[in-house]
């Protein structure tokens, strides 16, 4: 039987993401419907847009570790540390 991740965890590591972006002036909404997902856009450009997501995932040692993940699939940086994470999506962002 396949083990499933509380979302409130999920849903943790996303407003801490949305925090770290909205002190660069990126708005972002966290949607807590199942699974929760972090919407991002930039101001005066809302066709610049982006959801990320959380997934759980074992580390190269073995341990569970949560990671922030762009919406085609890719992971985007691990949750420990929202602020570079907020950093490579600004980076995305304004390079469209």
């Amino acid at each position: 039987m396949k083990r499933v991740a509380p979302d409130h965890a999920r849903t943790y590591h996303l407003h801490r993401l949305a925090t770290a972006l909205d002190s660069r002036g990126l708005p972002a909404t966290v949607k807590t419907t199942y699974p929760a997902a972090l919407h991002v856009f930039m101001p005066g450009a809302t066709m610049l847009a982006e959801s990320i997501d959380c997934i759980p995932a074992n580390d190269p040692e073995g341990r569970l570790r949560w990671y922030y993940r762009w919406s085609w699939g890719e992971v985007l940086h691990d949750t420990e540390d929202p602020s570079a994470a907020a950093e490579k999506i600004m980076e995305v962002l304004a390079a469209r």
